[in-house]
């Protein structure tokens, strides 16, 4: 089968979002295989109350002031502030704009990486297309497993893709190299309670 990469040309992960080939190929082509399914996320059962109001008040006393046209916006706006509240309810490591290199089709930067004693978290934020920026989603997530090859936990890399208003989340099963993305999607702030359990329930290591 013809290789998607062009010779001689080192991709990074926001090389990924560009590519018009199925998510299934661009995986295959990495290595890996890919599956769409209604995944069954850890859970944490019980959100604080207060943490979804500090969220969702801060979200509707400045959206009417603010222009959120640009991905930097969403990310300050939207995503940010999410990302912020969950390391103020557990013990976990926020990294932001982290930098990987594996080879020259999988080098970048990682808008936020989430550590945790039980998980691992890739979070890329995009102004537009959910689908496309699924498949940079998926490089970093490949590129976090080679990353930690040798490694025996965690297991799985979780991952999630986001345009602010969306959210969609994958697990990269680690053994398996088998990446899939949830049939599911959640609205912010609409679904900012179950946003806040899954995020939650996967750095607790819920099942």
């Amino acid at each position: 089968m013809k290789s998607i990469f062009k010779e001689g040309k080192k991709y990074t992960f926001s090389d990924y979002f560009e590519l018009g080939n199925p998510t299934e190929e661009i995986i295959r082509s990495l290595g890996y295989a890919f599956s769409t399914q209604a995944l069954d996320l850890p859970r944490k059962d019980t959100i604080s109350r207060e943490l979804i109001e500090q969220v969702s008040t801060t979200y509707y006393s400045i959206l009417p002031k603010i222009s959120v046209n640009s991905e930097t916006a969403k990310r300050e706006v939207m995503i940010a502030p999410v990302l912020h509240a969950v390391i103020q309810y557990i013990n976990a490591r926020l990294n932001i704009e982290y930098p990987v290199s594996i080879n020259d089709k999988l080098s970048g930067t990682i808008d936020y990486l989430f550590r945790s004693s039980q998980e691992l978290i890739v979070i890329e934020a995009k102004k537009g297309d959910l689908d496309r920026g699924f498949n940079q989603l998926a490089a970093e997530m490949i590129a976090m497993d080679m990353y930690e090859e040798g490694q025996i936990d965690p297991t799985k890399v979780y991952g999630a893709i986001t345009i602010g208003e969306v959210w969609r989340f994958a697990v990269l099963e680690r053994k398996e190299k088998l990446l899939i993305k949830d049939i599911h999607t959640f609205r912010f702030p609409e679904d900012l309670t179950e946003i806040f359990s899954v995020v939650i329930g996967i750095l607790e290591g819920n099942n």
